[in-house]
């Protein structure tokens, strides 16, 4: 597993970098603030270790995106570049792995504008990536195709914060009195079950009628339920996994597409019928333990790219899957 591939030392910075910051509740909810999600995550997460000795990667958990005293309110940088060379001096004069590869082993997060180049638009351009920077490794969200100097390093792409303050998410059909003509029951009564046992629950944002907000209110929820209708397959599974939001499928022997590239058990949370009424529990287990596993996950490019019918069709989308799992069927 992950875990037994890398291991990563977290320097234990004075708090001024880091939570200090926290004082104020829009460092850890605004976009920038994947420098403060993936610094929490880190501190819980198996790859973490507290033998620097053992350690493929050293990050450094600085936050230079919550200084908000700006006159608009938005997040200042002027300060940051300093910051952070205050911090690799810090590191570099108490320990000795800065200076052995110099800094290349360590991991900074970029999560403003121009990313690595710690600056805004008008500066960023001119002055580039910091010299003491130019060896690391950036996580930022700034990314061009073109050449541009602010991607002159070793960086990784991230995907942006966004606060995900629902805990499940679901709108759509749901019967409150589930018989049908024929005395079947609709949705073999889990949207039901869902909806008396969840629909007050503050945790639960749960809806009966279309919104042009779906999509919004998608991005704002952690897991999305995906319970059967007439049928066990649902549009919301795609719409769930394009959206980052995990999709709970709550539909007994469903067969999900494309499992020969997509790992459905590694991207959503399964859920047996007959266990609908403990969606809280199962879901705030899940929350608690590996949901950023399953995120992670979710936002890799060839798992979105594979369910996205483009026209014309690309590589490893909807269509190119057809192709390809027909070709292997001539060639067997």
């Amino acid at each position: 597993g992950l875990s037994s591939n890398i291991k990563v030392y977290i320097y234990d910075l004075p708090s001024s970098y880091n939570t200090d910051w926290l004082v104020d509740s829009r460092c850890s909810s605004h976009l920038f603030a994947a420098e403060v999600a993936i610094h929490q995550n880190l501190l819980r997460s198996p790859v973490r270790t507290l033998d620097p000795d053992e350690a493929d990667f050293f990050f450094m958990p600085v936050y230079v995106s919550c200084n908000f005293t700006s006159r608009s309110g938005f997040p200042t940088l002027f300060h940051a570049s300093d910051i952070l060379q205050a911090a690799v001096g810090l590191v570099s004069r108490n320990m000795p792995f800065w200076d052995r590869h110099q800094g290349r082993d360590h991991v900074f997060v970029a999560t403003h504008d121009f990313g690595a180049c710690f600056h805004a638009m008008d500066l960023a351009v001119t002055m580039g990536i910091p010299q003491f920077l130019r060896n690391s490794i950036i996580l930022q969200t700034f990314g061009e195709k073109n050449k541009h100097p602010c991607q002159n390093v070793d960086h990784i792409q991230i995907p942006p914060y966004v606060r995900r303050k629902i805990l499940a998410f679901f709108r759509g059909k749901m019967e409150i009195h589930p018989k049908n003509v024929s005395g079947h029951m609709y949705s073999r009564g889990v949207r039901t079950t869902i909806w008396r046992r969840f629909s007050h629950d503050r945790r639960f944002f749960i809806k009966r009628k279309r919104s042009d907000n779906y999509k919004a209110e998608m991005l704002r929820s952690v897991f999305c339920l995906c319970p059967l209708g007439w049928a066990p397959w649902s549009p919301r599974i795609v719409e769930s996994v394009i959206q980052g939001c995990i999709p709970v499928i709550i539909a007994d022997n469903i067969q999900l597409p494309y499992s020969h590239v997509i790992d459905w058990r590694k991207i959503s949370v399964t859920v047996a019928e007959r266990d609908v009424h403990k969606l809280d529990r199962i879901l705030s287990r899940v929350a608690a333990t590996n949901v950023s596993m399953i995120q992670a996950n979710l936002w890799r490019d060839e798992v979105r790219q594979a369910l996205v019918y483009n026209q014309p069709l690309v590589r490893g989308d909807a269509t190119w899957q057809v192709l390809d799992l027909l070709s292997k069927r001539k060639n067997k």
